[in-house]
């Protein structure tokens, strides 16, 4: 039996080899998130010209949020706390990177291969001890 999943697989030796994602759905700390969903609120904001996120592994190799916004004076900790009046709090990115300019391909879609790495050392914030 076939089921329409969103994943993208292919037959070899009459098996299964799972290749990745239809779509830009990823799962971050159990919860299944469309990334384009987050683009939405960000670009709906008067701040952004322009954004992406995308899935990254974190220090700890756990699969994080990033977002890329445009311009580079857009104040990250306004858009955070906007966003979170609009997103519950796993959907809230983990890594901001300001830029001047978003790539774009031939098709006018976002060039996600040449975003820049976001800087993971750097972390998410401070520690907060489970409760």
């Amino acid at each position: 039996r076939m089921y329409r999943t969103g994943d993208l697989v292919k037959w070899v030796n009459g098996g299964i080899e799972y290749i990745g994602r239809i779509d830009q759905q990823v799962k971050v700390r159990g919860y299944r998130i469309e990334l384009s969903e987050i683009e939405v609120q960000l670009a709906q904001l008067s701040e952004v010209q322009d954004a992406a996120v995308t899935a990254v592994k974190d220090k700890g190799g756990n699969t994080a949020i990033a977002a890329y916004v445009t311009p580079e004076t857009a104040d990250i900790e306004a858009l955070k706390s906007a966003l979170k009046e609009t997103l519950p709090d796993y959907m809230i990115p983990a890594f901001w990177v300001t830029l001047n300019e978003l790539q774009v391909t031939a098709n006018g879609k976002v060039d996600r291969k040449a975003l820049p790495e976001p800087d993971i050392e750097a972390g998410s914030g401070e520690y907060k001890a489970p409760t």
